[in-house]
C-alpha cells in the first residue's frame, strides 16, 4: 500500500495547509478534507472508496465536490464507508437538497453516483489484499479511525480524538504496526479548549502516547496554523521521548 498525505492542517491558509485527506493507491481516500482539490481531474475519477472518520467540515468538505465532478465519468458509484451515526449527519445536513443534491438518487437511485456503506467499530473492509479495519476515536461528535493493513505492514490514523483507551488497547495487539498518525490540534494553554472539543494538546499527547506499546513512527497532524512552531517546540518538551515527527502535505508512506 502506498498512502499519500493529501492534507492535515487543521485550518487553511497558504499553498501548504490542506485539511485532512489520505489518498491510498489512486482509488481510496482517508477522509476528504480541501487537500483532494489539488489532484486532477483524472486523478478524481480512479477514486472509489471514501472512508470518512467524522462529519466535521474539515474531514468531508470535497465529498460533494468530487461525486458532482466526476459521477458521470465513471461506471459505478463512489462508495462513502461511515458508521451509521455519520452517515445520517451526511444525509440530513449535506446530501439534503438544500446544501447539496442527494447523489445516491442521481441519475437514478438503481444506479446513483454516490452510495453509502455503513461500518461498525471492529469491521474489516477487505479490498483485494488491502485491509481497512475501524477504530474507536473519542471526539465531540461519533468518530472512528482506521487501521490500513497490506498484509506487510500496518499504518494507524486515530481521527480527531482525545484521551482515548479503547483505542490503545486495540494498537497495542498489532504486531505489523509500522506508522502511527495521531492528532494534536492545540498548544498546551489551550488544554482546556482541547478537553472541550475532544482534541489533543501536547500534554496530553505524550499522556496517550506513553500507553503505546509496539514500536513505531510517529507522526502529529492538524496541528491549527499560527501555532505549529509553538505546538511542535511542546510537542518535543512533553513527548519527545517518543521522537514525534511533523506529518507533511505530500508525504508518502510505503508499507
Amino acid at each position: 500500500m502506498k498512502l499519500r498525505i493529501l492534507g492535515c492542517s487543521g485550518g487553511i491558509g497558504g499553498r501548504h495547509l490542506r485539511t485532512t485527506s489520505m489518498l491510498i493507491d489512486n482509488d481510496i481516500l482517508i477522509d476528504a478534507g480541501t487537500g483532494v482539490a489539488d489532484l486532477s481531474l483524472s486523478e478524481l475519477s480512479l477514486i472509489d472508496h471514501v472512508f470518512v472518520t467524522h462529519s466535521h467540515l474539515d474531514h468531508v468538505a470535497t465529498i460533494p465536490f468530487i461525486v458532482d465532478t466526476v459521477g458521470g465519468m465513471r461506471a459505478k458509484p463512489l462508495t462513502v464507508y461511515a458508521i451509521p451515526e455519520t452517515i445520517e449527519i451526511l444525509r440530513k445536513h449535506i446530501f439534503n437538497w438544500i446544501i447539496w443534491p442527494d447523489f445516491t438518487l442521481i441519475p437514478t437511485a438503481e444506479k446513483p453516483f454516490m452510495r453509502f456503506e455503513p461500518v461498525q467499530l471492529g469491521d474489516t473492509v477487505n479490498l483485494g489484499n488491502r485491509k481497512v479495519t475501524v477504530l474507536p476515536a473519542n471526539h465531540a461528535v461519533p468518530a472512528v479511525g482506521y487501521q490500513m493493513d497490506s498484509g506487510r505492514a500496518s499504518l494507524v490514523f486515530t481521527g480527531d480524538t482525545t484521551t482515548n483507551d479503547p483505542l490503545w488497547e486495540i494498537v497495542n495487539k498489532i504486531a505489523n504496526l509500522k506508522y502511527l498518525i495521531i492528532e494534536t490540534a492545540f498548544c498546551n494553554r489551550e488544554r482546556q479548549l482541547a478537553e472541550l472539543s475532544k482534541h489533543l494538546c501536547p500534554s496530553m499527547l505524550a499522556e496517550e502516547l506513553a500507553k503505546l506499546v509496539p514500536s513505531s513512527e510517529i507522526y502529529v497532524t492538524h496541528l491549527k496554523p499560527g501555532e505549529i512552531e509553538l505546538t511542535m517546540q511542546e510537542i518535543e518538551e512533553c513527548a519527545g521521548q517518543y521522537r514525534v515527527r511533523m506529518l507533511q502535505n505530500n508525504q508518502v508512506f510505503d508499507f
